[in-house]
């Protein structure tokens, strides 16, 4: 019982230590793509691979609302063919990068997912992106890694301990989904609650 108390309430004061500000940067980021028909491009290895896949699921799907684009939402984790030819003949460092110099355009965004921020894959494709003058950001923990200093905008989770850092970043693509929906639905149907908006959808 110790471990689980311990677990939840060192998660709890992580989480209190967000950057709230660069939270919300990042959801108006991704609004704004939306908008103008901009790609967003998410990466990550290992468990953030999976917290990347989980993003582009919840980003292209449950934001969807008849007049206005569905956003551009694409995973260099997914496509394992092409995953590991590159791994395989190129290196693992360039699986992403090498997706990237096909697709990337100015000003889409391009969102790099690593607990160390050392991910040396995802640091090529970062400096990729900066040299197509497009958007980064960085979802870190630790000491925030080479990635910090290097993407336009850092979430930084201030753990050290993996779990937490992992637990945070799926919470944040959460968090930011709901974000955008939310405030969709508010627009378009105001005075209806949110509450009774979602316990429709289920």
């Amino acid at each position: 019982m110790n471990r689980v108390v311990s677990y939840l309430s060192t998660l709890q004061e992580t989480m209190n230590e967000l950057p709230k500000e660069k939270i919300v940067s990042v959801i108006e980021l991704l609004k704004s793509a939306r908008l103008d028909g901009r790609q967003v491009f998410i990466m990550g290895n290992g468990g953030s691979a999976s917290t990347a896949t989980h993003f582009v699921c919840d980003l292209a799907k449950n934001t969807r609302k008849d007049g206005l684009p569905h956003f551009k939402a694409i995973g260099l984790a997914d496509n394992m063919a092409l995953f590991s030819a590159y791994a395989n003949d190129e290196g693992y460092e360039n699986v992403f990068s090498q997706q990237l110099a096909n697709l990337v355009m100015p000003d889409d965004i391009v969102i790099g997912i690593s607990a160390s921020g050392n991910s040396m894959n995802v640091l090529y494709a970062l400096a990729l992106a900066k040299s197509r003058r497009a958007i980064t950001v960085g979802f870190t923990g630790f000491d925030g890694g080479q990635m910090a200093p290097m993407v336009d905008l850092n979430v930084h989770v201030n753990s050290s301990v993996i779990e937490h850092v992992e637990d945070i970043h799926l919470m944040l693509e959460h968090m930011i989904v709901k974000s955008i929906k939310d405030e969709i639905y508010a627009q378009s149907l105001p005075g209806i609650m949110l509450e009774e908006v979602e316990s429709s959808q289920a």
